[in-house]
């Protein structure tokens, strides 16, 4: 859990610099962020069906 209140604390650091970088590497950010949260579930997904 603090794992995720840190990576929250580190997305909003990162959108406040958003507004200064060009669109692709936003673009590249948002897909890494949204590809980590899918691996992510998964992995709790999965875990949670093993005894």
């Amino acid at each position: 859990m603090l794992f995720l209140v840190a990576a929250l604390l580190l997305l909003g650091v990162a959108m406040g610099t958003v507004a200064h970088a060009p669109i692709s590497v936003s673009l590249v950010a948002a897909a890494v962020i949204g590809v980590w949260l899918v691996v992510f579930t998964i992995r709790e997904r999965h875990s949670r069906r093993q005894p």
